[in-house]
């Protein structure tokens, strides 16, 4: 190699700190699996992460697109893969779909919780991230007998955004890929009375600390969105992750992974007599228990909540409608038959 060649190696590697398989001219492909509250405004921001000016519609299930950028010019330009999950918790168990063994190593996950609803909060973080989690798991210890370079690449990343000498190192339980939170709705949150305000962002702060991932509050707002895009383009196209940091409770939270800690974000918001009360195997569970104490969660159902497409009238056609009606017909005429036939078996008590 000239002198030149080694030059722009080494530019490219500067460029593309995360991407040390990348070669000079390939391209890459990174793909992010976006979940949420329901109406919690994943769609817009992907949207505007992808600078694009449609207006977004209610997501069915899970949904595709992608967008593409050069790193330079006159480059390839790299491949970022958009998931989004739909439903809120009720399609959670679609998330094996996207994510598998094959693309793993360049995976990431964007949980976008709405800040205006904040006893839904809670059980919509914990349910999707914990299912999720359990499918990473379980796709890492098939690579730890099928590949197990990969698996412990995959296990040494976790780690990569806290340093072995901070002091919440052996506190914390990094999420096993990517992860990135993202308070929605923040000109509504502001509206709350400031104690509210706080109990919400240490929480979040906290658990986003806990799992490794960077947190970031945003709206519909042009002035917001950026932090946000910068979040997300780093983790689908390789662009620098910003090193500002906004902890001001009255502010937009902004803080990318590893830079947080516990001493900062100081204990849970409740008096230390209701601390002494509270039964808890692990930190995560004792914030558990002192923000559902003051937004308890609501007993609501997302499956009875979802809408079926096939009855909506957007989606109508004439023929797969008049077939469909068939086979539902057919079906209830066996659910009749089926339990006729079971009715009239004699069973042998012996």
């Amino acid at each position: 190699d000239t002198l030149w060649d080694l030059a722009i190696a080494e530019v490219e590697k500067r460029e593309n700190p995360d991407d040390d398989d990348a070669k000079p001219g390939e391209v890459w492909e990174k793909s992010i699996l976006f979940m949420g509250n329901k109406n919690g405004g994943k769609t817009t921001i992907i949207l505007r992460c992808l600078e694009r000016e449609e207006s977004p519609k209610p997501t069915l299930a899970l949904e595709y697109t992608f967008g593409r950028r050069a790193r330079r010019h006159n480059a390839p330009k790299d491949v970022a893969h958009f998931w989004e999950l739909g439903g809120g918790t009720s399609l959670v168990e679609l998330i094996r779909i996207p994510i598998t063994s094959h693309n793993i190593r360049s995976f990431a996950v964007v949980l976008v919780l709405d800040l205006s609803k904040p006893n839904e909060l809670w059980t919509t973080m914990e349910s999707l991230l914990q299912v999720t989690r359990n499918h990473v798991n379980r796709i890492l210890t098939k690579l730890e007998k099928t590949n197990p370079e990969v698996a412990a690449e995959i296990k040494q990343r976790m780690w990569n955004d806290l340093q072995r000498d901070h002091p919440d190192y052996a506190l914390v339980d990094p999420f096993p890929i990517p992860l990135v939170i993202i308070g929605s709705k923040y000109d509504i949150f502001n509206e709350f009375d400031s104690e509210t305000r706080k109990i919400i962002s240490k929480t979040l702060r906290f658990v986003s600390h806990y799992y490794g991932a960077s947190l970031v509050f945003t709206s519909k707002s042009e002035a917001l969105l950026p932090k946000a895009r910068a979040l997300i383009n780093h983790l689908a196209f390789g662009y620098d992750k910003s090193k500002s940091v906004s902890l001001d409770p009255s502010k937009p939270l902004f803080i990318p992974a590893g830079l947080d800690s516990m001493s900062q974000i100081g204990p849970p918001p409740a008096s230390d007599s209701d601390l002494g009360k509270m039964r808890a195997n692990t930190p995560l569970e004792l914030w558990k228990k002192v923000f559902e104490k003051t937004f308890p969660p609501k007993s609501f159902c997302d499956l009875q909540d979802t809408k079926d497409p096939a009855q909506d009238s957007q989606y109508a056609e004439y023929e797969v409608d008049v077939m469909r009606a068939q086979k539902n017909q057919e079906l209830e005429q066996y659910k009749r038959n089926a339990s006729k036939s079971w009715k009239e078996m004699d069973f042998d008590s012996n």
